[in-house]
């Protein structure tokens, strides 16, 4: 469905939690990649620039895994700022899915994982509340993207 199910206080909640990420977007987001690729090293192999990166140092330093940890986070920031409007949500989640889905051909699964990663960073950094007001969202998001994937013939 197209509505959203989050609460206005939820999205507040959430958004404050985000925010606190996001200040150092880039840095959390690379650190979000550079445990997605040592943990389930299957996902490297979507990135034919990472692949010969083994060690968490030599991607740290990696100008593609930083520039790439800024785009997720960006776009995910995109929504953040729009879950109280699920047009313009939707109108980001969807190309971006439908990409994802078509062109670069990412196992859904692939989502799940990131997100699970950035609850973990954000429980680390900011505690189990944080978590907690931010789960909602990614459920959110993961939803969204796995409906544009059965869509798209997955």
């Amino acid at each position: 469905s197209s509505t959203m199910s989050l609460s206005e206080a939820e999205v507040q909640s959430a958004r404050g939690a985000w925010e606190k990420m996001y200040v150092d977007a880039e840095d959390n987001g690379t650190a979000v990649l550079i445990r997605m690729f040592t943990e389930h090293p299957d996902t490297k192999s979507y990135f034919t620039h990472f692949k010969g990166m083994d060690s968490a140092e030599e991607m740290k330093q990696s100008d593609q895994v930083r520039g790439h940890g800024k785009k997720v986070f960006s776009a995910i920031n995109d929504m953040v700022q729009h879950l109280d409007n699920s047009e313009a949500f939707l109108g980001i989640v969807t190309p971006l899915g439908k990409k994802h889905a078509t062109q670069l051909k990412i196992d859904p699964k692939n989502f799940r994982i990131i997100c699970d990663i950035i609850l973990q960073l954000m429980e680390e950094k900011f505690g189990g509340d944080s978590k907690a007001s931010f789960e909602k969202v990614t459920n959110e998001i993961c939803t969204h993207l796995n409906n544009i994937y059965k869509e798209e013939g997955w």
